[in-house]
């Protein structure tokens, strides 16, 4: 009657590697005794561990006893897969990290206009510090609008996107970033512009032309804009600094954006302490992503500028 074959090794575990390791030990000491100190356990302990070894492999793997200690053909053949398998596991070992030494891959990041000049800059530092990291890391930069954006990472056409926190979707993640003020301006062409703002009541803002976003804005800064005159859209934030400037128009602009106009002394602030608002900008990621190393740089380096 032919002798039952032993089922075949199955997935190796944890457990089965520490075994390996001490059996790869034990040969290169060259018996049970000689491993003891090296291995710092008993010759008892390291017996038992052959024997469980032996047992899950389905197979006598040395020969040890009063003639010495000696490997079978199978013995030599697991002794030399076993090295060959520790070395996998080293290569892979050095391999990952060599990834977070060096990343490698593409970082594709949705974010709204004009947040470059925001002077807090965490993204442009974050950005920089994700190319200290990964000198290979190629960086893919859309700028669009908050719905494009949100959808982009939903989809999985961008890997991180930065939006403001409108009505956020079930399926993403919104991390603060900072708030963004904007203030209500004219330009030197408009003829409240000379005017003192002791002098100009709200009735005269309101009844101002004023040009009004066509792109999704948070509740507060609706209600801001729907307190004046607005006879004129524009799609963004450029097309609203467009209208402003030919003095016809007045209308909100974020500060740091409407900064340079200011200075320049072509476009002055109405009534800060009144027309205002702010909104949160947010950095958002889909739920359940799978892990990737240069998306998660990117959000420690944006958690590190603040």
């Amino acid at each position: 009657m032919a002798k039952p074959r032993s089922p075949s090794l199955g997935q190796v575990s944890d457990f089965e590697i520490r075994l390996l390791r001490i059996f790869k030990t034990i040969v290169e000491c060259g018996s049970f005794s000689a491993a003891e100190s090296t291995l710092g356990i008993s010759r008892s302990a390291i017996s038992l561990h052959m024997g469980d070894l032996e047992k899950r492999l389905g197979m006598r793997l040395c020969q040890r006893g009063r003639a010495g200690f000696a490997l079978t053909d199978e013995g030599r053949e697991v002794y030399r897969a076993t090295g060959s398998l520790l070395a996998a596991l080293e290569g892979f070992r050095a391999e990952v990290n060599e990834l977070h030494q060096h990343l490698r891959g593409e970082l594709n990041i949705g974010i709204i206009n004009n947040l470059v000049t925001l002077p807090q800059m965490r993204i442009t530092h974050a950005l920089r510090a994700l190319k200290g990291s990964g000198p290979g890391v190629r960086i893919n930069i859309g700028m669009t609008t908050p719905n494009e954006i949100e959808l982009g990472v939903l989809d999985g056409r961008l890997h991180v996107g930065v939006v403001p926190l409108i009505s956020p979707l079930s399926g993403l993640e919104y991390s603060a970033l900072y708030e963004e003020r904007s203030l209500l301006y004219c330009s030197q062409e408009h003829p409240l512009f000379e005017r003192d703002d002791a002098s100009i009541t709200v009735a005269e803002i309101h009844a101002c032309d004023a040009v009004a976003p066509s792109y999704r804005i948070p509740a507060e800064a609706q209600e801001r804009h729907q307190e004046l005159n607005g006879s004129a859209n524009a799609s963004d934030r450029e097309g609203m600094a467009f209208l402003i400037l030919t003095g016809s128009y007045i209308g909100y602009l974020p500060d740091h954006y409407a900064a340079d106009w200011v200075a320049q002394g072509s476009m002055r602030a109405l009534r800060a302490e009144r027309f205002h608002y702010d909104i949160p900008l947010t950095v958002v990621t889909r739920k359940g992503r799978r892990p990737n190393l240069v998306l998660e740089r990117f959000l420690e380096a944006v958690a590190e500028s603040r």
